[in-house]
């Protein structure tokens, strides 16, 4: 099957997250000489599939094949792949089927390597991503199984295929901040004590602001609001309570020790509540590393460009794979249509993803 032809195929499978669509099957049956372990938890199903040609490092490819829904405003069906114009359409499109289907196939048409080739897959990463890659991981750890090198391939190219790369990611720290306040008559309101007004005085120090100045990979940390409510959608009555929720993508320097500290020295006179929850910590692979070197080269070598080393966007799978000491970078397509209607990718970009993969094998 060559890889266009795959890579529809893929993309003819629903598979809104945990459903993995029927997918983990094919792709075991597809790769055919492969030893196969599943893991599959709640409704989850998880892959790793494997094969060791020879004693040498152990390099494995991850990703998804769980995708969002499709949701309104599209223009053909979302899962049925369609080629126009140039580009092939359908859900996954960029996030990211093509970067199974291009994986897929350069390890299937891998004829010899000095090591362990593997594919470690999920149909919850773009879930609550529990029981998904987590639990391959324990798995793998538990068996010493777990590779010396991980390519997750997410879309990360910006404005032409090949000009970026991910050697790290932000992390992601949620919270809530609770002002607890004196409920009242807005006539009276000496006899309140409005959380609203207590809180309008700190914001203009807070709301945007940058935790630390970041560094030549990762943009500053920044403190930003995204909800506050309070009140009961009257006029009359000066609330007791006020919410108010926030995110920080934060780089290596801040963490959550940091942002305690940081509400502290504006709350600290007020009667407040703050619970954090960090979704992602943020992590950084070595330009040195092996992988980085190596696939560096391929890319060049493939489309002529050098990509620049990224760590900007959301998160990944890879920050799982990260906090096991793993060399973990991503590549993939470009980033340009991801979650939206009529998401698509070109054949030459999904072509080329594959050349890079097959050349990374080769010369890895």
């Amino acid at each position: 099957m060559d890889i266009i032809t795959l890579f529809k195929k893929l993309l003819a499978h629903k598979s809104e997250t945990p459903d993995d669509g029927g997918l983990l099957d094919f792709i075991e049956g597809y790769l055919d000489g492969f030893t196969v372990v599943r893991v599959d938890m709640e409704e989850v199903k998880n892959l790793f599939i494997y094969k060791k040609f020879s004693e040498g490092d152990h390099l494995c490819f991850a990703g998804h094949v769980d995708v969002v829904p499709a949701g309104d405003g599209w223009k053909m069906e979302p899962y049925t792949p369609i080629e126009k114009d140039g580009y092939i359409y359908g859900r996954g499109a960029q996030d990211m089927k093509s970067g199974v289907a291009a994986f897929m196939q350069a390890v299937k048409d891998a004829q010899d390597f000095k090591g362990t080739l593997s594919l470690l897959l999920t149909s919850d990463e773009e879930g609550p991503a529990k029981y998904g890659t987590v639990e391959l991981l324990k798995y793998l750890k538990a068996e010493a199984m777990l590779p010396d090198a991980v390519i997750v391939a997410e879309p990360t190219c910006e404005k032409r295929f090949g000009d970026a790369m991910k050697v790290g990611r932000r992390g992601s720290i949620n919270g809530i901040i609770e002002k607890h306040g004196v409920q009242g008559h807005a006539a009276y309101p000496e006899k309140a004590t409005n959380p609203i007004h207590k809180v309008a005085q700190v914001l203009p120090y807070m709301a945007g602001v940058h935790l630390d100045d970041g560094d030549g990979f990762f943009s500053p940390s920044q403190f930003v609001i995204t909800d506050i409510r309070a009140g009961m959608e009257v006029t009359n009555v000066t609330p007791g309570k006020l919410k108010m929720m926030f995110n920080v993508r934060n780089s290596t320097k801040t963490n959550k020790a940091d942002i305690e500290q940081f509400v502290h020295k504006y709350f600290k006179e007020m009667d407040y509540t703050l619970e954090l929850d960090q979704s992602a910590i943020p992590f950084m692979t070595d330009a040195n590393a092996k992988i980085v070197k190596k696939l560096d080269a391929a890319i060049e070598s493939v489309t002529g460009i050098r990509p620049k080393h990224s760590t900007a966007g959301g998160t990944s799978d890879a920050r799982f794979i990260a906090q096991y000491g793993i060399d973990v970078i991503e590549f993939g397509v470009r980033n340009d249509t991801i979650h939206a209607p009529n998401e698509r990718t070109t054949p030459e970009e999904v072509e080329g993803l594959y050349h890079v993969f097959s050349s990374l094998i080769k010369e890895y």
